[in-house]
Formats: C-alpha cells, structure tokens, sequence
C-alpha cells in the first residue's frame, strides 16, 4: 500500500465529509437530507474499508469479506431487532397515561422472571 492511497483515501473522507456538513446546513427537505447523508454514508463505509481496512486486497480475500459479511448481518440483526422492540413496546403502550404505564412496569418488575 502506497502513501498516496491513504492520502487518496483520506482526501476522500474528507470531501464526504464536508458534502455531509453542507447538506445538513443547507435546508433541505428532511426526507431529501436523511436519504442523501445514507448515500454519503454507505460511500464514507466503502472509502474506509477500501483504502484504510485494504478489503479485498489481501492473498485471501474470502476470508475477511466473509468476516465482514457475517459481522454487517449481527449488526442488521440487532439494529433491526432492537427498532422492531421498541416500536412493538411504544404501539401497545400508547393507549396508557404516564401513572398505568409506571403501575403496569411495577407489576411486572414484581412478577419476577
């Protein structure tokens, strides 16, 4: 690996970096802003596992892409998971004031497991 990839890579992530900052202080339209600073993620993502982890350049490559895969599938996992419990808990709890939500709770802290 050469010193001007990691200065290519570098100045990449830099410019990414400030699209990112621009679009934000912008004032744009939410919808418009989430959707392009997930574009101008998912290339930071690739840029840095590209000239900074070196994916796809090792004698083997399988092997660490195959890691990487397995680890982005955890990840999708547990975000997912995680997004999928806290609306389930927040759509069968929207019909209780603030007291049954905290009365519910103390319930089932004292049910035990």
């Amino acid at each position: 690996m050469t010193v001007t990839k990691y200065v290519i890579g570098f100045v990449l992530s830099l410019v990414l970096t400030l699209c990112a900052y621009w679009v934000t202080t912008s004032g744009v339209d939410r919808t418009v802003l989430y959707w392009t600073l997930a574009v101008l993620a998912l290339v930071q993502m690739i840029v840095q596992l590209v000239f900074f982890l070196h994916l796809g350049e090792e004698a083997r490559p399988r092997y660490k892409l195959a890691t990487f895969l397995l680890m982005s599938l955890m990840l999708a996992i547990l975000v997912v998971g995680s997004i999928w419990i806290m609306e389930n808990m927040n759509y069968n709890m929207a019909d209780m004031t603030p007291q049954e939500k905290n009365d519910y709770m103390l319930m089932q802290h004292d049910k035990g497991f």
